[in-house]
């Protein structure tokens, strides 16, 4: 089997399930329609619960002062050739609790929001949307330009305050000896310290502060 099919067959996402971000801290990103991915995945593998299934692993909530965020991972299964796959893993997350300018807003659905979060980062695993996080890759859907990267506009930049929040972690992290593993069993099933929000690295960070550097041999 091709090790890119699946990947060559999920990547582009069509101009219909695509919307450009305008305002906030993510403006100029793009936005990808959640039942596109369904609809994907329901096309290269069969229906829900025959082809392809999830299941809730973990559903927790994480406090940064007057803000809560809900977070849900999840575990993504794919048939192939009769034989389920191993997971999956997607961490998702949402807003519960938002302090906004008339005080806070309460979400009564940031649990399906941060499940439906979850999705699209197991499926990115599957190379789903891949034309849209990584502009630069060749594929047949692109043309060259002069360079040899891809067509299209770069990404926006990071904001500067995660910049920060992940430049202050990896330091702390060097300081204290925490491992990856460790955070992994607070936060979640991360690929790295990339892969957490500013309110884990918020909260990771806070509770950091105090621990001891870590003992380095003589």
């Amino acid at each position: 089997m091709d090790n890119l099919m699946y990947y060559d067959q999920c990547r582009e996402v069509p101009e219909s399930a695509k919307k450009k971000i305008t305002g906030g801290r993510i403006n100029g990103m793009t936005d990808i329609n959640p039942m596109w991915r369904i609809k994907k995945l329901t096309e290269m593998f069969g229906p829900c619960g025959i082809g392809w299934y999830y299941e809730s692993c973990r559903e927790w909530m994480e406090t940064h002062g007057d803000e809560v965020a809900a977070f849900v991972k999840i575990n993504l299964y794919i048939k192939v050739g009769g034989e389920w796959s191993r997971p999956i893993q997607g961490t998702g997350g949402s807003r519960f609790v938002e302090m906004q300018r008339n005080g806070p807003y309460v979400s009564d659905e940031c649990y399906k929001m941060a499940t439906t979060d979850a999705i699209s980062v197991a499926c990115k695993q599957l190379g789903m949307g891949a034309d849209v996080y990584w502009e630069k890759d060749e594929s047949k859907y692109a043309g060259k330009n002069q360079d040899g990267g891809a067509q299209g506009k770069a990404s926006p930049p990071e904001d500067p305050e995660l910049e920060s929040l992940r430049g202050r972690m990896e330091s702390e992290c060097r300081r204290t000896g925490i491992s990856l593993k460790t955070l992994r069993s607070v936060y979640g099933n991360i690929g790295g310290i990339g892969d957490m929000t500013k309110l884990q690295l918020k909260d990771a960070l806070g509770k950091m502060k105090n621990t001891p550097d870590r003992a380095v041999p003589g």
